[in-house]
Formats: structure tokens, sequence, C-alpha cells
């Protein structure tokens, strides 16, 4: 018999599961549990000027950052 090494596994238990391997997640499925903060909102920008609308979008950016849902400035 030869060896198999699953890259995907559950632990005796089953309190912990690895995926070493691609997970994809089919159209209908669903996670439960996942920790995810959403960005708070951002208005529609009506800025008339390039200085206004780079304002607008470096809120944006600060709105993603607090989130954790972009890396923050190093």
């Amino acid at each position: 018999m030869s060896e198999y090494n699953a890259k995907n596994y559950t632990e005796q238990g089953g309190d912990i599961t690895h995926i070493g391997g691609t997970l994809i997640i089919e159209e209908g499925a669903s996670v439960e549990g996942l920790l995810s903060t959403p960005a708070e909102n951002q208005a529609d920008s009506e800025a008339t000027t390039v200085a206004a609308l780079k304002e607008d979008f470096n809120g944006l950016l600060a709105k993603l950052k607090t989130s954790g849902l972009m890396a923050a400035d190093e």
C-alpha cells in the first residue's frame, strides 16, 4: 500500500482542521463564526474638485485601514 499524506485533515477530537491546499467556497455555501468587521460606510462623493476628491478617497482608505480590511501604513 502506498503512503498517502493528506494536505487537509481534522485532528483527533475534531476541534482543529488544517487546510494545506486550496479551499473553494461554492456558490450558496456559508461560513459561520468567522470574525469580520465591515468597514465604516463611505458616503458617495460629491466632490467637484480634484482636491476634494482626494480628501474623500483618503477618507475611504482610512476607513478600510481602521476596519482591518487594508494593512495600515508602515
